[in-house]
């Protein structure tokens, strides 16, 4: 029996062997990805998820490589009202591509990009790695934040790689792995900073994850700022994935400027032939904007009731808690604390492994795609990621693994 307390076992290039993944019961085969949260229908506010699709004539068919035109148009009316209200640009349809799943679309960005230094921040999504190592039409430009500011990205750091010559900057916001979100007036500067001079592309994927507003349902989106929706290069990335907890249908959009999205849903062809045809039709009325409010009403409460009892356990079992997460399920655990034997990532991922738990160690969200550097020597070596996206039963069971683990240390 595994209990998961970590979404993502070790990239493959990692040089780490996968162990066995995380299961939800004694008789749940393995999920074989841990990249998700609670599925499950319990959560209570929560709409129930389709448990039978019906598969139309037109489901049968291919789709367009970016999405059929009805989910284009759900996805630009939710932006619209969630995000545009009472601004002379709007969304349309094509202003919105539908791929299979968040890297799918990563990969479409690239292939599109011109010649251009690409900045990224470090810590950050281990997948970006894959994405800037594949392709050779920009060289990625690494740029480490600060843990001492909470791994903040400030104005003013973005004014700095613009200024060296980058042209396009990628973060995730919500960040993964640090569990913090840039929100405005800040994130409004920083589109303001890069209007004119830079591509922005925007890893949304955990917006609803959102702790900052009272879990009022507010979805954290660059698309609040965005002054032109076709003159803005601003690429926005979420999907069903994380926010709607459905992973498994592989239904994730990129949202910008038309130019950008004719681009991009052209590439599908050669690259991943497109979405599933049928789950974009069932994910159709999903997106009805007053639905999506409540829905993320329910996450929040839900998930930051489950971050408050997983940060008091790890207070109890002797962890320094010194950031508290304000978004995603996730939290940067430093375990610089703890006796030398499992005061670095890779120790105390071993030591999990015994009990029966995975966390991820912190040196695989060092991103490295050029592999120059020796990640032995990284600023996150002496810290894991832990996730706080499964059920609250299997979190109960992986902490008192984590509280085994340290109390045999200290004997």
């Amino acid at each position: 029996m595994l209990d998961s307390i970590l979404l993502e076992p070790p990239p493959e290039s990692s040089g780490v062997r996968r162990g066995p993944t995380s299961m939800a019961s004694p008789t749940t085969p393995p999920d074989g990805r841990q990249g998700a949260p609670e599925v499950d229908d319990d959560i209570e506010g929560s709409f129930q998820r389709p448990k039978s699709i019906d598969i139309s004539m037109s489901g049968r068919e291919y789709g367009p490589t970016a999405g059929i035109k009805p989910l284009r148009v759900a996805i630009a009316n939710l932006y619209n009202a969630h995000h545009r209200k009472g601004k002379s640009s709007q969304y349309s349809w094509e202003n919105v591509a539908v791929v299979p799943g968040g890297r799918a679309g990563l990969i479409r960005i690239a292939a599109v990009l011109n010649n251009a230094y690409l900045g990224f921040f470090i810590p950050d999504y281990t997948a970006y790695n894959e994405m800037l190592s594949l392709f050779r039409n920009f060289a990625a430009i690494p740029s480490p934040l600060a843990e001492g500011d909470g791994y903040q990205i400030h104005p003013d750091k973005i004014a700095e790689e613009i200024s060296r010559g980058t042209s396009v900057i990628l973060t995730s916001n919500p960040r993964n792995p640090t569990g913090h979100v840039v929100k405005n007036p800040q994130l409004a500067e920083i589109q303001d900073i890069c209007r004119d001079r830079a591509t922005l592309i925007m890893d949304e994927f955990y917006g609803g994850y959102n702790y900052t507003t009272n879990c009022d349902g507010t979805t954290v989106s660059a698309a609040d700022n965005i002054e032109d929706v076709d003159e803005d290069d601003v690429l926005l990335i979420d999907g069903l994935t994380k926010r709607f907890r459905l992973p498994g249908w592989r239904i994730a959009w990129i949202v910008g400027p038309k130019e950008f999205i004719s681009a991009i849903g052209s590439c599908g062809s050669y690259l991943d032939g497109g979405a599933n045809v049928p789950f974009q039709e069932a994910a159709i009325p999903m997106l009805e904007p007053d639905n999506v409010l409540r829905e993320m009403k329910a996450l929040q409460t839900h998930f930051k009731s489950k971050r408050d009892y997983v940060l008091g356990r790890l207070t109890e079992i002797g962890f320094k808690i010194t950031n508290v997460p304000d978004s995603t399920f996730y939290i940067w655990l430093d375990l610089s604390g703890l006796p030398t034997s499992i005061s670095d990532g890779l120790n105390f991922f071993q030591k999990c492994l015994e009990q029966h738990v995975i966390v991820v160690p912190g040196i695989f969200f060092d991103l490295n795609p050029a592999k120059r550097r020796d990640l032995f020597d990284s600023p996150c070596h002496h810290f894991v990621r832990l996730s706080y996206g499964p059920k609250m039963e299997t979190l109960r069971r992986g902490l008192d693994g984590i509280e085994r683990i340290v109390k045999k240390a200290k004997e």
